[in-house]
């Protein structure tokens, strides 16, 4: 594996198996969160994802794993809830860290939000140190979106899909939301339909006979964010995003090169840090097996 792959995939899946297609329950998910910590690849999990509600629910499943765990190896988590009840997710995140220091920690906040006129209450969260995404809706131009996330100092969240096929956005609305983003300095996370490298069809739940439909692909979408950062216009992007030949896409020690454009190291590394800095996905399983077929792990 080169180098700039290491960069690009580190931590870069958070873990949402309590979610669809996966839906598995919580002791199901804990489990195999904590399986995923001892896999080589391991350096590629970040965050465990789950609804506020069930803090309680996660701390009962999760208690023999975290006995377990090593100094200065805590599980990192993001919680989901709405943007307006900003202070009482304060709360609960100040409580929980200050139990569980050590051990667990929420670092991560996703909140969803009736409109920009909401994003405001989201910012008071990086006062205790979290960072508060905030889920984007991308079908007309989230601009207005993109700037409140300014004035607030949080982060915007985008769903990439579904597990249904009208639930994934264009490779140009997906373009403007990119370009949006690192035009005004907004980090972004994205969620759903993100299992696999690249863009191709695939069945959208696992399900026996499932619906099938055109997904992206994390490295389409991460080096997408990584092309913006470079200076690519949404023009560049709608092709990168909608990139299905593996041999398109080189890595080296020094860079990316994906069809005569190259993003160098430092571009990536930057990318990741400041503008994509990772995804949902209720496997880690799927991503690493087709990283290896694809012969970059």
């Amino acid at each position: 594996m080169s180098t700039i792959a290491r960069v690009l995939l580190e931590e870069i899946v958070d873990y949402a198996g309590l979610f669809p297609p996966a839906s598995l329950d919580m002791a199901a998910a804990v489990a195999e969160f904590a399986r995923y910590r001892e896999e080589p690849e391991s350096w590629m999990l970040g965050r465990f994802v789950l609804p506020l509600t069930r803090l309680v629910e996660w701390e009962k499943a999760a208690a023999p794993a975290l006995e377990k765990v090593a100094e200065g190896e805590p599980w990192r988590l993001s919680v989901l809830s709405d943007a307006h009840q900003s202070a009482p997710i304060s709360r609960r995140i100040r409580d929980f860290n200050s139990r569980f220091l050590g051990r667990a920690y929420i670092d991560s906040a996703e909140l969803k939000s009736s409109g920009p006129d909401e994003v405001a209450y989201a910012g008071t969260l990086g006062e205790d140190g979290v960072a508060a995404y905030v889920e984007v809706p991308i079908a007309d131009d989230p601009l207005p979106w993109i700037e409140a996330l300014v004035r607030a100092g949080a982060r915007a969240k985008v769903r990439t899909g579904g597990v249904t096929a009208n639930a994934f956005p264009s490779a140009k609305q997906l373009a403007r939301f990119i370009k949006r983003c690192v035009e005004r300095r907004v980090a972004f996370k994205a969620t759903a339909g993100l299992h696999h490298p690249l863009r191709a069809e695939y069945p959208l739940t696992y399900d026996a006979g499932a619906e099938r439909g055109t997904m992206f692909g994390f490295l389409n979408v991460f080096l997408a964010a990584a092309l913006a950062r470079a200076g690519g216009s949404e023009a560049d992007l709608v092709p990168l995003l909608e990139e299905r030949d593996p041999a398109s896409v080189k890595f080296g020690d020094d860079g990316v090169e994906w069809r005569g454009k190259v993003i160098d190291a430092a571009t990536i590394r930057l990318a990741r840090s400041r503008v994509a800095t990772s995804f949902g996905s209720c496997s880690l399983r799927e991503p690493i097996d087709d990283l290896k077929a694809l012969q970059l792990l």
